[in-house]
């Protein structure tokens, strides 16, 4: 077919659906989206809790001690421990249904979702890590979420294999690393942004094999350099052990030094690694994908419209965070390890054949089930022969497209749509929608998504950010037992707790570190980390660079892709003008 230009039904705006498109959605046999991709997006992140926490009871029969969970108290949800819902007290199949044809099919699972148990938080095999979500091996960590096999680390998202460090976004295999971003294979690395295989070096961009370095931007393979200047290792030494980086304030200016220098440096239009006709941003092991952001793997190819994918992933559109080792994926999130035809899923695993299903494992051939583990052939948790269940599902997908659901904004649900926003147990501000697309309250409500009002934390301040010594030999174990009052006093456009604590193992790390006490909250200091990255959007640019010694005349005229806006002030180059620089 050719390219088609739709409406978006949400946002009113023009999209194109690309040839390609149309033989992706015939090849797993769905109608084209009705959505635009950015909308669709919103639309599936808007069921993604991460990092939003609270306290309430245990729904399980027999139980009513306080639990940590992602739902809202106010949520009326039947929300279970972990270890309840993993055990063999109840079974999903119990709760099935038969399909009704009078009523709209959302209208059903959410019916069915409301009266099922639900597991409190995603977090298995962990030790010593009760406040970690969407987890996997977590070992004496603390508010870490987005992670696998980590120990020891606070206040981080989307991290592996980490080991004694805190406030990281998008880290891999580092150790005694702190306020740091899209870090990989660093060793006591702190205050750095998008640096490879660095040893203890601080205020770090786009450095890769560099050691004993601070403030620097793109190096590669240096030792003993301060400001991108080179030094002799009793230079740097000296002048290390002049700046006082235990000072709050110390850091703060070299945090306006860094950034100005930040500005100054080279940006490549993309940030990739081993990538092959593909478009989007922090890119590595990925062939023929458009869109595509955040992906790290040994094979990702031909999808479009993803991110945050991991592993091995192949025919996969408008999905994640959390997508790996799957094929034929669509509209879908926190899905893979062995899935093949997952659509319109979230929380499903080693299952194929499988929608409109959540936490589910182990499956095959499911439609609109929820927690279901190691079975086939059901359709809203009622288990069915095979025949019946092959008769079944063409009429109920005719049935969703002759009886739809129609949300309150009057978006309309067909076969073929992820589920309505309304239907979300979580407020816009409580998901990684609001981390991607931050907006108002106001702009909330008007778009049609829910917003919750945080409460006020009950817990009197002891004392203000503002009263802490500034330096960090003037801290005492007794700040442990403080309730320190956020800097922003929560007057920031953040999701500001207002109040904090600092924990006993957060202090020793601190020490062992180095460095002073946070003034923030730690939402505030995740969301200060997220305005750092790129957006999940791409503009056509024109390379900015104008080296005489580069082989273009006057200006580069390559054209290209890129997450940087037109307005950024960042000098942005393509990869070969970026290269003969670098390199």
């Amino acid at each position: 077919m050719k390219n088609e230009v739709k409406q978006c039904q949400n946002c009113k705006k023009d999209f194109t659906i690309e040839s390609e498109d149309f033989s992706f959605y015939e090849k797993i046999k769905v109608p084209p989206p009705t959505f635009c991709p950015e909308c669709r997006t919103v639309r599936r992140l808007c069921w993604r809790n991460e990092m939003s926490l609270y306290k309430r009871k245990c729904d399980a029969e027999g139980h009513d001690e306080d639990i940590i969970t992602i739902y809202h108290p106010e949520e009326k949800l039947i929300i279970c421990d972990t270890k309840y819902w993993w055990g063999d007290k109840w079974n999903a199949i119990s709760h099935g249904r038969a399909y009704d044809f009078s009523k709209p099919f959302f209208q059903q699972w959410k019916e069915l979702r409301d009266n099922i148990p639900l597991q409190a938080l995603s977090n298995s095999n962990a030790k010593n890590s009760d406040y970690c979500n969407v987890a996997e091996d977590s070992k004496d960590s603390y508010m870490s979420s987005g992670s696998w096999k980590i120990d020891k680390t606070y206040y981080s998202n989307r991290i592996s294999e980490t080991r004694e460090c805190s406030d990281l976004y998008v880290a891999h295999r580092c150790e005694l690393c702190y306020d740091s971003l899209f870090c990989t294979d660093c060793y006591r690395t702190l205050y750095s942004f998008n640096c490879k295989s660095c040893v203890d070096s601080y205020f770090l961009y786009d450095c890769h094999g560099c050691t004993n370095c601070f403030g620097c931007t793109n190096l590669r393979n240096k030792s003993y350099c301060m400001w991108n200047e080179q030094l002799s290792r009793e230079e740097y030494i000296n002048h290390l052990t002049e700046l006082n980086l235990e000072s709050y304030e110390i850091i703060l200016k070299l945090k306006e030094k860094f950034n100005e220098l930040y500005l100054k440096s080279l940006h490549r239009f993309i940030n990739q690694s081993k990538v092959v006709n593909s478009t989007g941003d922090n890119l590595d092991g990925v062939k023929n994908c458009k869109f595509c952001f955040d992906a790290t793997g040994t094979q990702i190819e031909d999808s479009k419209y993803i991110h945050w994918i991991a592993h091995y992933a192949k025919d996969v559109y408008d999905s994640g965070p959390g997508i790996g080792e799957g094929e034929m994926i669509y509209e879908a999130f926190d899905t893979g390890i062995g899935n093949f035809r997952n659509l319109f899923t979230s929380v499903v695993y080693n299952s194929h054949d499988i929608e409109y299903a959540f936490n589910c494992y182990g499956c095959s051939n499911l439609f609109g089930c929820i927690g279901i583990r190691n079975k086939n052939y059901c359709i809203l948790n009622k288990q069915y022969p095979k025949e019946e269940y092959e008769t079944l599902i063409p009429k109920i997908k005719e049935h969703m497209n002759s009886m739809p659901y129609i949300d309150n904004f009057g978006r309309v649900y067909r076969y073929g749509e992820f589920f309505p926003t309304e239907l979300s147990p979580f407020s816009y501000n409580e998901t990684v929608a609001q981390d991607y697309f931050p907006i108002t309250k106001e702009e909330a409500i008007k778009k049609g998504y829910r917003w919750r009002n945080r409460k006020i934390s009950e817990h009197k301040i002891t004392i203000e950010a503002e009263s802490l010594p500034d330096n960090l030999k003037d801290i005492s174990e007794s700040i442990v037992g403080e309730i320190i009052g956020c800097l922003h006093k929560g007057k920031c456009k953040d999701r500001c707790l207002r109040a904090y604590k600092i924990t006993i193992n957060e202090l020793n790390l601190y020490c062992q570190l180095g460095v002073p006490l946070p003034r923030l909250c730690y939402i505030c200091r995740h969301e200060a980390r997220l305005r750092k990255r790129n957006p999940m959007k791409l503009w056509h640019r024109t390379c900015m660079c104008d080296k005489l010694n580069h082989e273009h005349d006057g200006k580069c005229q390559n054209e290209f892709e890129t997450a940087f806006a037109p307005d950024r002030p960042e000098m942005v180059y393509c990869e070969q003008c970026y290269n003969k620089e670098v390199y």
